[in-house]
């Protein structure tokens, strides 16, 4: 967990394989905190991890899928960046999404 950087989670596989396509859309921004992106570990290398921003960032700007943003919920997530965590950044806790809408 960094702070002032997203949140990135730990995952397992993807539908559509080991890595999948960017799907860039050059008007959508990392303008603020609750943006939902795909990580990845650079061009077309998508896989199943994503991250939350907990702040502006602007320099992951057409580098990340943006697919989402937090519509209820920011103090959970301002919350989630507050955690204690250790020397590689990971929380000292488990923290778990045990519920998510996708409002219509």
């Amino acid at each position: 967990m960094l702070k002032k950087f997203p949140a990135p989670s730990r995952g397992g596989a993807s539908i559509y394989g080991k890595q999948f396509e960017d799907e860039l859309n050059p008007e959508l921004k990392f303008t603020g905190a609750g943006i939902l992106a795909m990580a990845n570990a650079g061009p077309d290398t998508n896989g199943s991890q994503f991250f939350l921003t907990l702040g502006p960032t602007q320099w992951l700007d057409g580098k990340h899928s943006i697919f989402g943003r937090v519509y209820q919920g920011m103090g959970v997530l301002n919350r989630i960046g507050m955690v204690e965590t250790n020397g590689q950044d990971r929380p000292a806790d488990d923290i778990k999404i045990v519920r998510a809408t996708v409002p219509n």
